[in-house]
This record gives structure tokens, sequence and C-alpha cells, in this order.
């Protein structure tokens, strides 16, 4: 990756539209180069623009998305193929045994029901379908029924298949690669430095291994966390930084849905400022990754995320989500249509 001098170079820094300039030229350096992301201390002062510029780094990043990305929505839905009663105590998780939190539970529910949701997400529009379970990582006796209905999905659906199973061993990933299983999802949660705070059962590198396992197995990665559980501005940067280092083809950043019976049920929402902020800081930071608005964009914005598909992001899940519901497919696709009459 090419790391840019500042941004700032031929601007009057003394200007009164000294930051709208700055943020103009990061962008003219973005658009020009080719995707290479601005590092360092220019993401660090985009990340701190005022309020007063949110505006203006939105439509910059909504150009930087187009000129790599084009129009494009990626659409994904995903299957929870294993819900409720995790090992491990995320304390934004209503799937943890360790809080009381009344959601349903159920093992793998046999494989024509995961195919037939699959064909029924294709023929909704997905381009994506993404396995999702509930557990530290599979068994060896769940990740052979795993891998039997991911080559059921191939041979009935076509569909592209991803996977989010917890931590994998190489041999496991090596094998979802055969399968043609295309992307591998774990997310970081949140910034290294918060990482303790909200979990104890595993660390922040044993999730950077695991991405760096299916990385060396050949799989594309998908990772990103969740806006709003507590952590700082900063700590948002932080994460920003560890994205740009594993260079991810898909960021994934989730709005926390405060889930009553855990320890995050009664965080404060971020400001929709706040959000914007970071979806358009990470264009800047990553221009041609897809960057997917995921869980939360329903409940903690007022558009269902249609201003974030034009502050940098390109990409929903739709359909709903691991343990919430989320809006209707054809909600979404006629959300996806206005933009392109905009």
């Amino acid at each position: 990756m090419t790391v840019y001098t500042s941004c700032s170079d031929g601007y009057d820094a003394a200007n009164n539209n000294s930051e709208s300039n700055f943020i103009v030229g990061c962008t003219r350096r973005v658009l020009e180069g080719n995707g290479d992301p601005i590092l360092t201390d220019d993401i660090q002062r985009l990340m701190n623009v005022s309020d007063a510029n949110i505006d203006l780094l939105a439509d910059c990043a909504n150009k930087i998305t187009y000129k790599f990305n084009g129009t494009h929505v990626d659409v994904e839905q995903l299957y929870n193929i294993k819900k409720n009663g995790c090992s491990e105590d995320c304390t934004f998780c209503g799937q943890s045994a360790f809080f009381d939190t009344g959601i349903d539970t159920y093992q793998l529910p046999p494989a024509q029901e995961i195919v037939t949701a699959a064909m029924n997400a294709k023929a909704q529009g997905a381009e994506s379908y993404c396995l999702v379970a509930a557990w530290r990582q599979p068994s060896v006796t769940d990740f052979k029924k795993v891998c039997d209905v991911i080559q059921q999905i191939n041979n009935d659906v076509g569909i592209s298949v991803e996977c989010s199973l917890g931590f994998l061993t190489d041999t496991q990933a090596k094998q979802l690669k055969i399968l043609g299983v295309k992307r591998y999802n774990h997310n970081l949660e949140t910034a290294r430095s918060k990482f303790p705070e909200i979990c104890s059962t595993h660390t922040y590198q044993d999730r950077v291994d695991t991405l760096n396992i299916a990385r060396s197995a050949g799989l594309e990665l998908c990772t990103g966390g969740i806006l709003g559980i507590g952590e700082t501005r900063k700590q948002r940067l932080e994460l920003v930084y560890d994205l740009v280092r594993l260079c991810p083809e898909e960021i994934t950043l989730n709005l926390l849905v405060p889930v009553p019976g855990t320890p995050l049920e009664l965080q404060t929402p971020l400001s929709s400022q706040e959000i914007v902020r970071v979806f358009a800081v990470l264009r800047f930071a990553l221009p041609k990754s897809i960057i997917k608005v995921s869980g939360g964009r329903e409940v903690n914005t007022n558009d269902s995320g249609k201003k974030l598909l034009q502050s940098g992001a390109n990409g929903i899940i739709t359909g709903g989500y691991l343990t919430t519901g989320g809006n209707e497919p054809k909600q979404d696709r006629e959300m996806i249509q206005s933009l392109s009459k905009a």
C-alpha cells in the first residue's frame, strides 16, 4: 500500500475553509490514485473533522465509492444455523450463554431447511448467502454437517456462499475453500484497546489469528465490528487502522441494538452524524472494499441506512439478522432503486 504524504499539502492552513479544503484534497488524492488508502495522520484528521463538515465528508466518500465500486449495492442474506447458547461472554450478544435474554435456542436445522432458505434468498435478489453459527468454533461433527449443506447449496441453488463459523483450524479453512466458499466473516468487534471490556473468554488476537488462517487458505475476508458499544471516537479510529492492515474485501459494520439481559442493554446510541463519520472515513481508508451496513440500521437510522449508502457504504444485509428482524427484501430493493433516482 502507498502511504500518501499529508493531503493538506498545497492548502492554506490559515484559510477559514482549511478543513473543507483538506477534505477535498484527500478526496482528490484518493480519486487520482489507484485506490490506495490514505493512512495515519490524514485518517485521524478526517475522523475528527467538525460536525459542520460531515456532509462534505460524506459526499466526498460517496464520490470515492462511485469511482472504485460504481453504483452497485451488494445485497446479502444471513441464516443463523445454530442459535443461542454460545460459550463466549461478549457483552453485546443476546446469544451468549452467560446472559438470560429469553432468545429461543436451536441446533443445526435440517439441511433442506437451510437450502430452501438459500433458494428464497436468491429469488429475493440476494447475491450472497452467509451461514452463521453461535459457537466458539465448530466441532468435527458440526463442521461436516455444514460442509454437506454448502455442497447441497452449490448443487441446488447456485448462490455465493459465505460463512461465519467462529474460530477455524487451517484444515477447516482449506476445506471451505475447496467447497467454493468465497468469503469468511469473523468480526474484530471493536478496537483492540476496548476488546477486554467486552469479552473475557477469548482475545482480540484470537480473532486476528482466525482471519489470517482464512486468508492463508485463499478465502476472502469479511470483518468489521459494532458501533455504539461504549467505545470512544479514538477507539473507532483504532479499529479503522486495524481494518486497513487486514485489507478485507468486505467490511461489515453493525450498529448496536441493545438486547435486554445483556450488560449493554442500557447503552446510549451514537448520533447519526457519528455513524456517518465512521462509514465515510472507512471509505477513504479502504476505497475498493465493500462496506456493508449491517445489523441495527433499521433501529439506529431513520432511513434504514439510505444516507449511509450515500456516505461510503455500498452494501447491506437484508431480511433480518441473527436475533433481530430487519426489512423485507422488497423494501430494501425499493430503497436501493430510489438511490439511482436521487
